[in-house]
Order: structure tokens, then C-alpha cells, then sequence
């Protein structure tokens, strides 16, 4: 896959779900299997609808970076 530039360094994919990992942090699911941390932690991260099933529900589809592509 030919990285977008309009992304960073990591490769663009698209979200399939979310976890939750040890501590209780909420991580999107990759297509290509891997996962990003995506924290609601103000005033450094805001994703104030990562604390909701609906709110996260309403993001999958979309697309972040896989740093690990990367």
C-alpha cells in the first residue's frame, strides 16, 4: 500500500473494533491486525468518544496509522 501523505510516518488503515489492554486503556483494532492506543487524556490526547461504546462504535471505519507498518 503507497503511504497517503497526508498521514505521518505510520501507514493508514482502517479500524476494525477496539480492546481495552491491562490497564484499562482502549486500543483500535487494525486491519492489518495490529493495534493503537487511542486515550481520552486531556489536555495532551482529546478523544472525549473513546468513553463511550457508541462513541467508539461511531469510529470504526475510519482510518489511523499503523505505526508498526510504518
Amino acid at each position: 500500500m503507497k503511504r497517503d501523505p497526508r498521514f505521518g510516518p505510520g501507514v493508514p488503515r482502517r479500524v476494525t473494533g477496539f480492546q481495552q489492554d491491562g490497564e484499562g486503556h482502549w486500543a483500535a483494532e487494525l486491519e492489518c491486525g495490529h493495534t493503537q492506543h487511542v486515550r481520552h487524556d486531556p489536555p495532551w490526547q482529546v478523544r472525549p468518544w473513546v468513553a463511550t461504546e457508541e462513541g467508539r462504535a461511531a469510529f470504526v471505519g475510519t482510518m489511523l496509522e499503523c505505526g508498526a507498518c510504518g
